[in-house]
């Protein structure tokens, strides 16, 4: 049939007016490279640009502190006139690398040994996560102190991809995740994410357990709680902050079917201290030995405040000591301003787990290794990055500020000189 005079000039005219294209509404599709960390739906480990972006900022920090341990090898050796700057790894091997070096070739008590001698090095005062890790790659990597810089160098890329993504959980911005990485890389106490300790492997432990926690993966959360815990008792207090996280969760899931797994990350506590008590007749022989070794006495807060204000500035130690006591008074006084920020904003799982650490770092005799536990506070890189990106010379001052300390204390470690 032919078509009528008006639809033939319906299809022979195009209109006047062309329909506006309805405009484009942000979304997943547009938001790309965003981590899909939510609570419902899945989720995926596959770089997006933002992870390797973060992964190059990784390594072109870690060739810096490899360039650090090159020179401090050749400028600072012990004797100014040797001719021969030692082995290469050496620079990366001091303090409690022996420790955990030790432990994975000998084990806890080799032979007779044990805290019953007078020369006794309190191998026990160390959880036996990072040891055991160490063992399994040198099965791979033969030579020890590559084997323990393979594991931080791995477990530290782990952990600052699960930091971006955090980040980016909370701040929904693709650069704030970058900005928390760069400011965590160059914190002053960096240097101990490249050598052979644990705070790399806690770390790409736990922050795929916060993720995970995220989601209400609860079972995946805790398993991995429970590992973190083997390396440091931190795991301790990343546990009860996501059972924090779980009790406010009830609100909306109802869900009580996941509550048993809120105790798995006690397990290796458990057996670690059965095993010591088998040994030793001792249950709590992994904090006694803190207590002998390093001082780890229960006093109250302000005594150990006092306590590390004289051993800072009341010249009765020498001078390498009394900085490391002003950096340890320092940090203290950030994680405090931490936990006020925190409780302020109604932060009640972040909360829960800084305000953990700061108490069982501040009730001892002095206060012991905080800036290295302050690498462990992710909540500090998130609040800086947010900052970062309300004032933009924040970001200029911290790296003037950070950059040359760090310098220093990677130095410090390196060239054996390190006191805290």
């Amino acid at each position: 049939m032919p078509p009528s005079s008006t639809d033939a000039r319906e299809h022979s005219h195009p209109p006047a007016t062309p329909p506006r294209r309805l405009p484009r509404l942000p979304g997943p599709a547009v938001r790309t490279g965003r981590a899909r960390w939510g609570k419902r739906g899945p989720a995926t480990w596959r770089p997006s640009a933002a992870d390797r972006e973060i992964l190059w900022l990784y390594l072109s920090t870690r060739v810096g502190i490899w360039l650090t341990a090159y020179c401090a090898r050749w400028l600072f050796p012990s004797d100014l006139g040797t001719h021969d700057p030692g082995p290469l790894l050496a620079p990366f091997q001091h303090w409690d690398w022996d420790h955990f070096l030790h432990i994975a070739q000998q084990g806890y008590f080799p032979g007779q040994a044990g805290p019953w001698q007078a020369d006794w090095d309190n191998r026990e005062a160390f959880f036996p996560g990072f040891p055991l890790v160490l063992r399994a790659v040198h099965v791979v990597v033969p030579d020890w102190g590559l084997a323990g810089l393979t594991v931080s160098f791995v477990s530290g890329a782990v952990a600052v991809l699960a930091l971006a993504r955090i980040t980016r959980h909370h701040l929904y911005d693709m650069e704030a995740g970058r900005r928390s990485v760069l400011f965590f890389l160059i914190s002053p106490c960096a240097v101990f994410l490249a050598v052979g300790y644990t705070e790399a492997l806690f770390l790409a432990l736990a922050l795929p357990a916060w993720l995970a926690a995220q989601r209400h993966n609860w079972p995946l959360a805790m398993a991995l709680t429970a590992a973190a815990t083997a390396v440091r008792v931190s795991g301790l207090f990343l546990a009860a902050a996501l059972a924090t996280h779980f009790l406010l969760s009830l609100r909306s899931t109802r869900n009580l079917r996941p509550l048993p797994w809120l105790a798995l990350p006690a397990l290796p506590l458990f057996l670690f201290s059965w095993f010591l008590q088998s040994r030793t007749g001792e249950w709590m022989a992994w904090k006694h030995a803190q207590e002998r070794g390093w001082y780890r006495v229960f006093h109250t807060p302000w005594e150990a405040w006092i306590n590390t204000w004289n051993n800072a500035f009341d010249r009765t130690q020498s001078t390498g000591y009394a900085f490391m006591f002003q950096a340890e008074l320092v940090v203290m006084a950030v994680g405090l301003v931490l936990l006020v920020v925190l409780a302020r904003k109604r932060r009640w799982p972040e909360t829960v787990y800084v305000a953990l650490s700061l108490c069982a770092l501040g009730t001892s005799y002095w206060y012991v290794s905080i800036p290295r536990a302050a690498l462990l506070w992710w909540p500090l890189w998130i609040g800086l990055a947010a900052w970062s990106l309300r004032s933009p010379r924040f970001k200029t001052a911290y790296l003037c500020l950070a950059a040359p300390v760090s310098t220093v204390f990677a130095l410090t470690f390196f060239t054996g000189r390190w006191t805290g």
